[in-house]
């Protein structure tokens, strides 16, 4: 299956959190959007691997992505190295997609700035003709380098090189939030307080979101970084 957008994620709800509205937004203009996650998030405090798993399988349901899958690497503990590389090398060649969405440049998860530079490495490398992989069946990959690589941003605050106005989307952006009922905020849930279960969590994303909507003169929006100039083909194409 080629897809039109990759949105590669170190955890379960990384996606969910940064770029749900745009991931909505271009399935409802009829692109074929993807999420791969990298962890299944073993490390989390709150939950189990398989609730985890529960969750983002009823997340992707809401947001109508066209596949969701996870590499199972190592949560916390995986490296931009070359076995990761190949792992992820192989994912990109398996859907070929025109457009990568990537974890934070850095943030205060360790996880998100690496994920970033996996990311980015494994998309470059995924162009070269001498890296030879094969799919799970066994079959040789053909090469392939998405067109770009934009970077959504997470907890900590980055200057957005670019905002995606998601004021339609965000009501499914809070449903897909919602699927993760093990992570975020929840009265009845015993357990032990975590960074992302605090009330003001929430709260925080919607504010930023609003902050951004409002720059862009709309009510929602979600920002993007990239590591390579913006073209354009005209300044219509701007708002």
């Amino acid at each position: 299956m080629k897809l039109d957008i990759l949105v590669l994620a170190a955890h379960p709800d990384d996606a969910e959190i940064s770029c749900a509205g745009t991931i909505a937004r271009h399935v409802a203009m009829g692109h074929k959007v993807g999420i791969v996650d990298f962890t299944k998030g073993e490390l989390g405090t709150r939950g189990t691997v398989e609730i985890r798993a529960a969750e983002a399988a009823a997340a992707a349901k809401v947001l109508g992505v066209s596949v969701r899958e996870n590499l199972g690497l190592r949560d916390g503990f995986f490296e931009n190295d070359a076995t990761h590389q190949l792992a992820v090398i192989r994912t990109i060649r398996k859907y070929q997609p025109s457009i990568v969405l990537a974890n934070a440049v850095y943030d205060r998860h360790i996880d998100h700035g690496r994920g970033a530079s996996l990311a980015y490495d494994a998309c470059f490398l995924s162009g070269l003709v001498r890296i030879e992989t094969q799919d799970e069946n066994g079959n040789k990959q053909a090469p392939w380098r998405p067109g770009v690589v934009y970077h959504y941003i997470q907890s900590l605050y980055i200057e957005p090189d670019f905002i995606v106005d998601v004021s339609d989307y965000w009501d499914i952006k809070i449903e897909a939030l919602k699927a993760f009922k093990s992570q975020f905020y929840d009265p009845q849930n015993s357990e032990t307080e975590t960074y992302i279960s605090r009330p003001g969590f929430i709260k925080m994303i919607e504010a930023r979101a609003s902050d951004w909507g409002y720059a862009i003169g709309s009510k929602y929006g979600e920002g993007f970084t990239t590591r390579r100039y913006l073209g354009v083909n005209s300044l219509f194409d701007l708002r």
